[in-house]
């Protein structure tokens, strides 16, 4: 029922994929500072998720399986920009690192995430991990897909 995720800056000549990763596309609702409301598409899978408003690096977060077919529609109803992406996922020490490599207005953009059991439980950072941007709205997918990384002043 809550997310407690720590977000991180990927260096892109320390990390390489293992595997071919997973295509995803994901698109968004609703984007309001209290609520955001996903549509997210993976292979032959769908899911709806609702977030709360982020205290730090916690969340409340629910979701849903939904039919491919619905999900498709109801991305027609998506704000802004979708999401593109491609998700690989490593196992380091205790805890799975998801790897994501932005596509589409976010290309260039490498994030990983690693989801906590609790709010100060250690992390051990692999050496590919550049910077902390846990509480950086700017690299949550919703600010993205109104905001696209291939369009911000540094990139320009």
């Amino acid at each position: 029922m809550y997310e407690i995720e720590r977000k991180f800056l990927v260096n892109h000549k320390k990390w390489n994929p293992a595997d071919k990763g997973t295509k995803m596309k994901q698109g968004y609702l609703s984007v309001v500072p209290e609520r955001t409301v996903r549509v997210r598409i993976t292979g032959n899978e769908a899911f709806l998720t609702i977030k709360g408003k982020p205290t730090g690096i916690k969340r409340i977060e629910l979701e849903y399986k939904i039919p491919a077919a619905e999900a498709n529609e109801l991305m027609k109803l998506c704000l802004d920009f979708p999401i593109e992406k491609t998700r690989y996922y490593e196992k380091k020490d205790n805890v799975i690192w998801e790897i994501d490599i932005f596509e589409g207005l976010n290309k260039g953009l490498i994030l990983a995430e690693v989801e906590l059991k609790h709010e100060r439980q250690h992390v051990n950072l692999p050496n590919w991990i550049e910077k902390e941007v846990s509480e950086d709205y700017r690299y949550f997918n919703s600010w993205l897909s109104q905001n696209p990384f291939s369009k911000w002043e540094q990139n320009s």
